[in-house]
């Protein structure tokens, strides 16, 4: 077996994907599939792309309802699971806070712009028929940046199965799938970024199959006054997530541990680590002070 390599840009970041194959034509043709796929999805749900599903639904907030298709049906079906685990902490509306949000200028919004943004949030005030979607208000948005990137990891994973590969790494921005071990039977050791070190690792995790994916306060953030506000902000508030650093779940796939560590965060400290617990989801945590938790058994926190 022999290790391929395929790097590519999509979804506004530098992406990988790593195959095992005895055959190299194979495992070309398997990658070339996969990252095929996540282009599909890229260019289906990005919203800054007109002829996207999602930039057409927000064309028509306030007017008639969308078509949409089975495939998004699953994807809106999973964030209203979401919303209703989270507690309304969750809420694939809330992209309309970047309006009033942001992160290259060192301010937060007022409660005046706040109150502008707000009233246009509400997932629960979306109208979903037999294959459709109304956005009720103009204005309002919807946005898969709390589960798109992962969800296309998780289709190049599958897309790398279809084509007969039984051991391979998907990375899309740092969120990642696992297919398989390794040839010998070893785990692949996933890095978890450092909050507060940008070129170190804090940890590094075995993992031999689905999906890891990390939240944190760290890559898109202001500090006002000594408070860091981070992008993972709560639609009931308008306000940052509060508690972590960053939030590292592992899962059945990429999707559901993306999704988790947002929620987490959202949560807060206490509350996250208590729900992460209760689902019985393998995470680990960097806290607010910079203390460490985690249920990977065994591994360091360094």
């Amino acid at each position: 077996m022999t290790l391929h390599r395929f790097a590519f840009r999509a979804m506004a970041a530098e992406n990988e994907i790593q195959v095992h194959a005895a055959d190299a034509e194979a495992a070309h043709a398997a990658g070339q599939a996969a990252i095929a796929e996540v282009q599909r999805i890229e260019a289906k749900y990005s919203r800054y792309r007109p002829e996207s599903v999602l930039a057409r639904v927000n064309a028509s907030a306030g007017g008639e309802a969308v078509a949409i298709d089975e495939e998004t049906t699953r994807l809106l079906d999973f964030a209203d699971a979401c919303h209703r685990q989270s507690e309304g902490a969750f809420d694939p509306t809330s992209g309309v806070l970047r309006r009033v949000w942001n992160f290259k200028a060192a301010r937060v919004p007022d409660a005046d712009e706040l109150a502008a943004v707000l009233p246009l949030i509400g997932w629960d005030r979306v109208e979903r028929g037999a294959g459709s979607i109304r956005l009720p208000r103009a204005g309002m948005e919807l946005d898969f940046g709390g589960f798109g990137k992962e969800y296309a990891v998780d289709r190049a994973a599958a897309v790398l199965r279809e084509h007969g590969i039984e051991s391979a790494f998907v990375t899309l921005a740092g969120d990642l799938a696992i297919l398989g071990e390794q040839p010998g039977g070893e785990a692949w050791r996933v890095g978890i970024q450092h909050p507060r070190e940008p070129r170190a690792l804090i940890a590094k995790l075995p993992v031999a199959s689905g999906g890891v994916a990390t939240s944190g306060d760290y890559e898109r953030f202001v500090e006002v006054e000594g408070v860091r506000h981070c992008h993972i902000l709560d639609p009931r508030t308008g306000r940052s997530a509060r508690g972590f650093q960053s939030v590292t779940v592992h899962a059945t796939s990429c999707t559901v541990a993306g999704a988790a560590s947002t929620i987490a965060m959202l949560k807060g400290r206490e509350a996250g680590e208590e729900w992460l617990r209760s689902l019985g989801l393998a995470f680990f945590a960097v806290r607010d002070d910079g203390s460490t938790v985690h249920t990977f058994g065994g591994i360091p926190a360094g």
